[in-house]
């Protein structure tokens, strides 16, 4: 096919989503997984892919949600796309969840939370220049109330920390937060936006990673062991 054409899929929250984008067109599915993302994912796929007449060997890179988020999700993301790249040569382009949490908002200052459980949130925050996002808080695992400091605001927040830690969220930014939308969360279809943009960034696909910032979710016994 002649125009750039980019399959992408997200799997970082409870919800999965694939997106197909051919051109300046996108065609998009996703559903509530819960914890089904591996059983949805690929029939998700082989369905967009059959609405969009377009074959696996059609893709000119294979776009995924590289986190932060849900562990698994994130494996289950990436394994996929990186699979999906070998069987017919083409690069992968990880797109972080954050930044494609913030292009779901029509704002020029965004800050982007999402709940990583343990009385924690995952947070960046972004900012519009000539039509490109610049990063101001680059993705951070923290506490609700020690999220970095932002410039002066306002700032719009968007994402599902807002409505697990919504409160301890305003009184971090007070004044600064001018609204928040907590039902908003990663899209395939603002992962395809993104990857139109940096489809020179994609990368061979054994060398596609997922970010998950948090490295380690429980001690092992021996290092609680040792921290007793």
């Amino acid at each position: 096919m002649s125009s750039t054409t980019i399959l992408a899929l997200d799997c970082s929250t409870e919800y999965c989503s694939v997106a197909l984008r051919i051109g300046d067109s996108v065609i998009a599915k996703d559903q509530r997984a819960g914890q089904r993302h591996s059983e949805l994912l690929l029939p998700m796929i082989d369905a967009l892919l059959v609405e969009g007449g377009v074959q696996l060997k059609d893709l000119s890179v294979i776009a995924f949600g590289a986190g932060p988020g849900s562990f698994t999700g994130l494996r289950i993301a990436c394994g996929v796309a990186q699979g999906l790249a070998f069987a017919v040569d083409r690069p992968v382009l990880p797109i972080p969840t954050l930044l494609a949490l913030t292009q779901s908002l029509d704002e020029p200052r965004v800050i982007a939370v999402l709940d990583a459980r343990m009385g924690e949130v995952y947070a960046a925050a972004y900012e519009r220049v000539d039509g490109q996002w610049r990063v101001v808080m680059a993705p951070c695992l923290c506490k609700p109330s020690a999220v970095p400091a932002l410039p002066e605001g306002p700032w719009h927040g968007a994402g599902s920390g807002f409505s697990a830690h919504g409160e301890a969220l305003q009184q971090r930014f007070g004044a600064q937060l001018a609204g928040a939308e907590p039902e908003r969360y990663p899209h395939a279809s603002h992962i395809a936006q993104l990857a139109a943009t940096r489809v020179h960034e994609a990368v061979a696909a054994e060398h596609a990673l997922p970010l998950y910032i948090r490295d380690k979710v429980a001690l092992t016994e021996i290092e609680r062991g040792v921290s007793r």
